[in-house]
This record gives C-alpha cells, structure tokens and sequence, in this order.
C-alpha cells in the first residue's frame, strides 16, 4: 500500500512536469495546476509531512492564534513565530520609504504598542473572520462556535462549516484567505469526525505542508472537545502552484522517500477550543528527513 505522502510527492511531479508557467502577483513565477485532492486516514497516523522537516510547533502556534481571532504579528512574535511579518514589514517599507530590516522591525513592534497597533495589524484575516464576522447591522458572528453547537447538538447538519472568504473586506487584509472554506462530517456509525478544506491557492512546496498539517490539527480539537474519534481529513486545492524558485528544493523532496507518519496526542481537554496552549501537544515517532530552507513569496 502506497504511503500517503506520495499523494504529496506526486502533486509536487506533476507541478514540475505538467504545470502551467505564469507569471503570478509575486513577480517569481509559478508553474500552477487546476484542482488536486488528497486524502489522509487520521488513525493511520498524524499527516506531518516526513520527506522535509515541519516546523510542527509554529505550525500550531499560527492555528491556535487563528483560534483567538488575533490579526497583530505582536501576538505571534511573543511567542517567536515570525511567518507573518514580511507582510506588514512590506506594506511599512513601501508606506515610509525606510528599508528597515525585519529584525528592526519587528523590535519595534514588540517594544512599542502604538507602532504595533499601526504597523503590526494584518487586518481581518483568518481567525479575525472566524471568530468576529461582521453583519450589516454592526454585529460578529462567531463562526467556530456556532460549529461547536452544531458538532454537539445537530451532527446530521449539511452546514457544519466555516468560511474566510469575506469579499467586502478582502482589501483590509494582509493577505486574502488561501484555506478558506472549512467543513466537517460526523459519521455516526462510527462515531468520528472528518474535516475537508477548500483551499483556493496552496504554495505546494512551503505551505501545503503546513496546511495539511493544521487542518488536521483542527479535526483533532474539534473531535476532542466534541466527543469524537478523529476520521479523516480531504483537502482539495484549487490553484495550487509551486514557485518557479522553489524547483530545484521540489526536486530535491521528490527523491526522499516517505518515513511513518507520527502520532498526536493531546496531554489535556480544556474547558473549550479557545484554551488549548502549544505545550498540551506531543508529536510522538516524528522522524522527518532534514529541512529544505526555501525563500517566501510576498
């Protein structure tokens, strides 16, 4: 039986060898397909990519900080995770003409609230519309406890979902949602909880990994809060595309082979999904192949 990361490897071929060339928003370049599925047994084992090194930790500080709603990279720097800076750092340079390093940068924002709250804010991103979308009449709707209710008291429903999507405030964000459609399936025969993503632009070879990675996180915490085994995860990508930067680190992966997925587990069950903290995770048997740095696109 084929190990499930060649579901990965082959996506990652199939890019080199078959994508469309673009030029993208970015200005690197892309080689881009249309429409690609994978599939991931959560019992079989914690789909944390083995062919090159996930930072694991960061990963899921990133979704447990979507979980609060936050949108500031101060609330990230805290606690050392820096994925989302180059964004605002690009929006000040571009504002104030200061070619300021991200080192000094994000100095700043930690030492400074008022600069924080000027240039660290990413605007209504992810989490932000998860937990705080906004109605025309001035009011938030919190998304993922609406789904909470759901999972418990309505697990037939066809509407147990969540979405990022937001079109009248995609210009006040950072960056337009990539993973945004989210939705979950209880089998009751089972008694497990299944989790799909619709994910309208994937980065095949720095972020695939990770989304993968937090959506199967988030299957997790919504099984283990709501009384369910964990299923599986389906992530279907859209415009996924590998940066034509990023080739020669693809081909490189595509020669590894595959090693057994990890195990997670979860140390405690708080009071609600907004409460759990990086240290109530362990991956357990991560043995991954060495990390392939790679440039981001901004």
């Amino acid at each position: 039986m084929p190990h499930p990361e060649e579901q990965y490897l082959t996506l990652l071929r199939n890019l080199i060898t078959e994508g469309d060339e673009r030029v993208d928003r970015t200005g690197v370049g892309t080689r881009a397909l249309f429409g690609y599925t994978m599939r991931f047994d959560l019992s079989a084992g914690f789909p944390l990519f083995t062919t090159k090194r996930i930072f694991w930790k960061t990963a899921f500080k990133e979704l447990l900080w979507m979980l609060s709603g936050g949108r500031n990279i101060r609330e990230l720097l805290e606690q050392n995770v820096r994925i989302w800076t180059d964004w605002p750092l690009k929006k000040y340079r571009d504002a104030t003409g200061e070619q300021v390093s991200q080192d000094e940068f994000e100095r700043r924002i930690m030492s400074d609230a008022a600069f924080a709250a000027r240039w660290g804010d990413l605007g209504p991103v992810y989490g932000y519309q998860w937990r705080h979308w906004p109605t025309y009449d001035g009011k938030e709707i919190d998304q993922l406890q609406q789904l909470i209710e759901g999972l418990k008291n309505d697990p037939s429903s066809r509407r147990l979902l969540f979405e990022g999507w937001n079109v009248a405030q995609l210009e006040d964000m950072a960056l337009p949602p990539c993973h945004k459609t989210y939705q979950f399936f209880v089998c009751q025969a089972t008694n497990t909880l299944s989790g799909a993503l619709m994910q309208r632009s994937a980065d095949a070879y720095l972020g695939l990994g990770w989304n993968i990675a937090n959506l199967a996180l988030m299957t997790h915490l919504l099984a283990h809060q709501c009384g369910y085994a964990p299923g599986e995860i389906v992530w279907f990508g859209c415009d996924v595309h590998l940066y034509l930067n990023h080739i020669p680190q693809a081909r490189l992966q595509i020669e590894r082979e595959p090693r057994a997925f990890p195990r997670l587990h979860i140390k405690r069950k708080p009071t609600d999904l907004f409460s759990y903290r990086i240290d109530d995770f362990q991956i357990e048997g991560y043995d991954p192949h060495p990390h392939i740095p790679a440039d981001v696109a901004v």
